[in-house]
C-alpha cells in the first residue's frame, strides 16, 4: 500500500491509499490510513470515508504497550474513528507469530483494549477481536492451525459480517472532496466519497465555496468507468472547463 518513496524509506504510511478487494458476499474499498502522529490529518481524511474501522494492534513484546500508551496512537485512532461516526470496529491483533501464538498474550490485549473501547463509546457487541499474523497469513481468510485455542471467525468473516449502513440515495448530491488531481490527457479530476445522492456522467454539478458549476464527463471507481455512483463509494470524476486551482479540498 505504501507507494511513496518516503514511506518505504521511513517504514511508515504517510498518505491515504485506496485499494479494492472482493469476497463472496461483498465488494470492499480498503483505505490505508497513516498511524504516525505527524500525519494525523491524513488519517482523519481516510477515516472520515469509512464505514468500519479495522484497527491493527501489535502483539509482539512491548508493541501493544507502546501503541496503547499515552504517547501511542491506538487510543487516539479509536477515539477519532468514534468521533467521525464509525460505530463498528474490528481489532486485528497482529504479529501473533512474534508472541509465540500465545493465548494469554491475546487475552491480555483484548481485556485492556475492550474496556477502553467501551469507555470511548463503542458497544461491546460492535467491537470484535481476532488474533492474526499478516506475515504468515494466520486467520486472515483461513483458520490457523497455529492457534487451536481460537474458535472464532477469521478477519475476512468479521468483515463480511459487518453491517452496511443505509445509504441516502434520495437526498441531494453531496461529495466532500478529498483531493483534486490534474491527469495528463484527461484533465481535472476531483476525488472523494459520496455522502448523499447519486453521481452520474453528464450531471451538472456545483462546487463550493467559490460556487463554480460544470458538467461531468465521466465517473470512475478503482480505474473503471461506472454509469452511476452512490453513497459510500470513493470515486474520481472528470470535469469540463475547470482547472485544479478552481477547486478546493473539503
Amino acid at each position: 500500500m505504501d507507494k511513496l518513496k518516503a514511506e518505504r524509506e521511513r517504514g511508515i504510511t504517510i498518505d491515504c491509499s485506496i485499494f479494492k478487494f472482493v469476497t463472496k458476499t461483498k465488494r470492499y474499498t480498503i483505505i490505508d490510513a497513516p498511524g504516525h502522529r505527524d500525519f494525523i490529518k491524513n488519517m482523519i481524511t481516510g477515516t472520515s470515508q469509512a464505514d468500519v474501522a479495522l484497527l491493527v494492534l501489535p502483539a509482539d513484546a512491548g508493541g501493544f504497550e507502546a501503541a496503547f500508551s499515552t504517547e501511542g496512537q491506538a487510543r487516539e485512532h479509536a477515539l477519532l474513528a468514534y468521533t467521525l461516526g464509525i460505530r463498528q470496529m474490528i481489532c486485528a491483533v497482529n504479529k501473533m507469530d512474534a508472541a509465540d501464538y500465545s493465548e494469554k498474550r491475546f487475552n491480555e490485549i483484548v481485556d485492556e483494549f475492550a474496556s477502553f473501547a467501551k469507555k470511548t463509546g463503542f458497544k461491546p457487541e460492535h467491537t470484535k477481536f481476532v488474533p492474526i499474523s499478516g506475515f504468515h497469513g494466520d486467520n486472515l481468510s483461513d483458520i490457523s492451525a497455529n492457534m487451536p485455542w481460537y474458535k472464532g471467525p477469521t478477519l475476512q468473516d468479521l468483515l463480511d459480517a459487518a453491517k452496511v449502513p443505509k445509504r441516502p440515495t434520495d437526498k441531494p448530491l453531496r461529495v466532500p472532496l478529498q483531493d483534486v488531481y490534474k491527469i495528463g490527457g484527461i484533465g481535472t479530476v476531483p476525488v472523494g466519497r459520496i455522502e448523499a445522492g447519486i453521481l452520474k456522467p453528464d450531471s451538472k454539478v456545483w462546487f463550493a465555496p467559490n460556487h463554480v458549476g460544470t458538467q461531468l464527463k465521466s465517473v470512475e471507481m478503482h480505474h473503471e468507468q461506472i454509469k452511476e455512483a452512490t453513497p459510500g463509494m470513493n470515486v474520481g470524476f472528470n470535469v469540463k472547463n475547470l482547472a485544479v486551482k478552481d477547486l478546493k479540498r473539503g
